[in-house]
């Protein structure tokens, strides 16, 4: 007779920590080591093709994707960065009020 060994759902689901990184945006800082942020909440989600679905998602209420750090092993969690929604959307209001003034970003070419 067949047996099974150990738990399925530890190969069906992928251990999830979504982090705060808003800060980064306050303060335009780089990012920090994804173990360095704030936690919001620790979940678990299907494994199966997780990182085209996380930006997707509304995990947190009040808080946009940012971005998402694939574990190097199965054991590791997944870590997806998260900014506040009120700032996100402050600033995107604030990019396009400079666009629509006739704002030019500076080249990025060398001489």
């Amino acid at each position: 007779m067949a047996e099974l060994i150990g738990n399925l759902w530890e190969f069906n689901l992928a251990k999830v920590v979504i982090v705060d990184v808003t800060d980064d945006y306050k303060l335009m800082q780089p990012p920090m080591p994804s173990d360095f942020y704030p936690v919001l909440m620790e979940t678990w989600l299907p494994r199966h093709k997780l990182g085209r679905a996380l930006p997707g998602w509304n995990l947190v209420q009040g808080y946009l994707y940012d971005w998402h750090e694939t574990p190097t092993t199965d054991d590791q969690p997944w870590y997806v960065g998260m900014v506040m929604e009120d700032l996100a959307k402050s600033i995107d209001a604030e990019i396009g009020q400079m666009m629509q003034s006739g704002y030019q970003p500076a080249s990025n070419k060398f001489n």
